[in-house]
């Protein structure tokens, strides 16, 4: 199973854009700027992610990478809920 990672981060440095400056252009809070920058993995609207892209000048695709599930750091794997 593949998974969506998010590019946020690293685009923004190249464009010299910080999580402040992001925030305050995309009009999108703070905190969640900040969950989107330290987890690549975070569950981010649609809405968002073009809201940022518009901001940083590229495509929404370009925030966005398809990586499998094997390369998922555990810190960021969500653990099976187990039913009893």
């Amino acid at each position: 199973m593949n998974l969506l990672r998010l590019r946020v981060k690293e685009v923004a440095q190249e464009k010299n854009v910080g999580m402040a400056k992001l925030s305050r252009l995309s009009d999108i809070s703070y905190k969640t700027v900040q969950k989107i920058w330290r987890n690549p993995y975070h569950d981010a609207s649609i809405s968002t992610i073009n809201r940022i892209a518009k901001v940083l000048s590229v495509p929404a695709t370009d925030l966005l990478e398809d990586v499998s599930e094997d390369e998922v750091p555990e810190a960021y794997r969500i653990s099976p809920i187990l039913n009893h």
